[in-house]
């Protein structure tokens, strides 16, 4: 089998896989005849061509087809009935209540909103190598980029008409589009606001309904009347288009609240957290107004606390959304929300994978620059492969490199290796000669 067609193989292999797939998997599947540092170099090459999508660092890393996503459907017909019901003229409809039992009835971490299967999937996508890092560190890593789509999807969702051009210019220079209302503007300004405050308190954040009233201060200062942001309305009110009729009392909403967040943080899982707040939040409507907005940025404290990617809500369709939420209220019913819920992250993963990639700063990398160095040396000179590789590594990292920090710099070693060309090994004290040398075995 020649080369043409072993890249073939891989590219079937990638193509048929229905989740991401990490380098020992593809190496299981191909068999082999393939050599892992080939495969690597393709990999890199179809990551470059665009036609898969790398996730994850080190050795979360996974790959997959790109248009593997693309190709599945957002909403199942499953969904698509549940809304169908609720996209009936309002008349046609029954008048709904706030059923406390719903939420009552839930048991963390024995039900879930969100399937095992699912959990897995998102994991797969969203867990990048920042375990061992302070809560908030991704994050931060990629503000900008979470700063600018979050405060664009979350505003657009409510109707703000501002471009992701204008909320970039506005976020990042403080230039507003003079043509355009300036509650748009304060929108806005409000999300990078309460972004700010996630990410900086992420280490000492809790689930709580202070922390929610927070969220809300910050999110509705300047748009509604003073003495309602950050506190339990006291009066009813009602949901445009539907006919949910919410829970009345400040002291009953205070009461809801509390279980909600109680609830929300005995929950285990991250993305059964964010997707339990993102729903509850906003079927609870404690807030005069700007309670989905709230939900929205809530349903992101397990997933920056954690350090897992961001929720920004990418390529959500405005219409579908409000019609899931309105199936939460009238029906709760979930799962239209939980597959927007999901095809947006899982998109927002691709992305995000590659902004992070591009800026990203290994630490290892930089402080074992010459032990590394000297290790990659070596292997090519004595021209080591396979057993005598792994045992020559194994010897110079316990030799040279703090057990804390040994499997960072081993990861830095294969992948160095994996990548390693003639433009690349400057500095290193070979020759070209030793380089095809090494490569030809």
């Amino acid at each position: 089998m020649n080369d043409a067609d072993k890249k073939l193989d891989l590219t079937k292999v990638l193509k048929r896989a229905k989740v991401p797939l990490s380098m020992n998997e593809i190496l299981k599947k191909l068999g082999p005849a393939h050599k892992a540092r080939t495969v690597r170099r393709w990999l890199a090459e179809l990551v470059e061509q665009k036609i898969i999508v790398c996730l994850g660092r080190k050795r979360s890393t996974r790959y997959q087809w790109l248009s593997t996503m693309s190709e599945q459907p957002i909403l199942s017909n499953a969904s698509i009935a549940i809304l169908d019901k609720i996209r009936r003229p309002v008349q046609a409809r029954d008048p709904v209540n706030y059923h406390p039992e719903w939420l009552e009835s839930y048991r963390p971490n024995k039900d879930f909103f969100v399937p095992e299967t699912l959990r897995s999937q998102l994991q797969i996508f969203g867990a990048l190598d920042y375990s061992e890092t302070p809560a908030g560190t991704y994050a931060r890593k990629i503000y900008n980029r979470l700063l600018i789509d979050l405060s664009y999807n979350s505003s657009r969702l409510e109707g703000n008409t501002y471009s992701l051009i204008d909320t970039q210019k506005l976020l990042l220079e403080g230039v507003g589009n003079d043509t355009k209302l300036d509650t748009e503007r304060v929108m806005i300004l409000n999300h990078k606001e309460a972004i700010e405050h996630l990410i900086n308190k992420a280490s000492v954040i809790e689930i709580d309904e202070q922390e929610i009233c927070t969220l809300h201060f910050l999110l509705s200062d300047g748009l509604i009347a003073e003495n309602y942001t950050g506190k339990m309305r006291d009066h009813a009110v009602r949901i445009g288009a539907s006919t949910y009729l919410p829970m009345n009392s400040a002291p009953r909403l205070k009461t809801q609240l509390k279980k909600i967040c109680q609830k929300a943080s005995a929950i285990k899982d991250p993305y059964e957290q964010s997707f339990f707040l993102l729903t509850h939040v906003a079927y609870l409507q404690a807030f005069v107004d700007v309670n989905k907005r709230t939900s929205r940025l809530s349903a992101n404290i397990p997933l920056i606390k954690n350090n897992l990617v961001p929720l920004s809500f990418n390529e959500v369709d405005k219409d579908n959304y409000t019609s899931a939420m309105i199936a939460v209220y009238e029906l709760n019913k979930v799962q239209p929300l939980l597959e927007l819920y999901a095809d947006s992250y899982l998109k927002t993963c691709q992305s995000y994978a590659i902004t992070a990639e591009a800026i990203g700063f290994d630490e290892y990398r930089v402080l074992y620059r010459q032990q590394r160095r000297a290790i990659v040396r070596e292997i090519i000179l004595q021209n080591l492969h396979e057993q005598a590789l792994k045992r020559f590594v194994d010897a110079e990292l316990k030799k040279l490199i703090p057990q804390a920090h040994q499997r960072f710099v081993l990861e830095d070693i294969l992948e160095d290796l994996a990548n390693i060309a003639p433009e690349t090994i400057a500095g290193l004290g070979i020759a070209v000669s030793d380089l095809e040398a090494w490569l030809k075995l």
